[in-house]
């Protein structure tokens, strides 16, 4: 029986990171793409350092990757600022990583799960999608993400191959420690604690197990109560 393997963005750290531990643990083989060195020492783990805001060497490292039954795409990065001190370069940085990079990734992998009829897609978006004060730039690509991912599920549906969101609130990532945001504190959800990233990824990992494919097209939300 052929190998199971998996393509993990943002593998390093934070939410792609616990992802890439629950598959390795679940039996998969993964490939990591991160900017960052791999901080993940296991025998069914290869690691492919690159910059995911370079075009060429994302479809360059997703060509390699071809044949993959799965994609988890969990890198990004928070960039926040009200009206009046919006930043270009901050609108394109999200831009390039939550929906360029994924568009280009998945324009290679997608039609080969197609082709082989299976395969499992999760793109990690955020609660704030549909809008949140301060947040405009970042909820605009994460939007964006929510509408790639039910037209590709559309696409593919046919074809045994799923596309499905999760959506987490405030996530315990060393992204709560960038400076470029630390103007704005997290809102703990109701719950009363952060989401962990380990939280996450259990729900990857179901989504992209066989028990999980009438499961398509879906935003699923792990917000500790935060949409209520």
């Amino acid at each position: 029986m052929r190998e199971a393997r998996a393509v993990v963005t943002g593998s390093s750290a934070g939410i792609g990171a616990a992802i890439a531990q629950t598959l390795l643990a679940q039996g998969w083989a993964v490939t990591g793409m991160d900017r960052a060195a791999a901080s993940i020492t296991h025998a069914g783990y290869r690691h492919v350092q690159v910059d995911l805001a370079d075009g060429a060497a994302t479809e360059a490292a997703a060509r390699a990757a071809e044949g993959a039954q799965a994609f988890v795409h969990a890198a990004g990065v928070l960039r926040v600022a009200p009206l009046g001190r919006l930043q270009p370069e901050d609108g394109a940085l999200m831009w390039k990583l939550h929906v360029d990079a994924l568009s280009r990734i998945a324009n290679i992998l997608l039609p080969a799960m197609a082709r082989a009829g299976q395969g499992r897609v999760v793109l990690v978006g955020s609660r704030v999608a549909s809008g949140v004060a301060g947040r405009s730039q970042y909820a605009a690509t994460k939007a964006a993400m929510l509408a790639l991912a039910r037209s590709w599920a559309a696409e593919v549906v046919a074809q045994g191959v799923t596309v499905n969101v999760v959506s987490p609130a405030a996530t315990r990532t060393s992204m709560l420690d960038d400076p470029a945001r630390q103007t704005e504190k997290p809102k703990l959800p109701p719950m009363g604690r952060l989401i962990e990233p380990d939280e996450i990824a259990a729900l990857v990992g179901f989504l992209l197990s066989p028990a999980a494919a009438p499961i398509t097209g879906q935003d699923i939300r792990v917000c500790g109560g935060a949409s209520l």
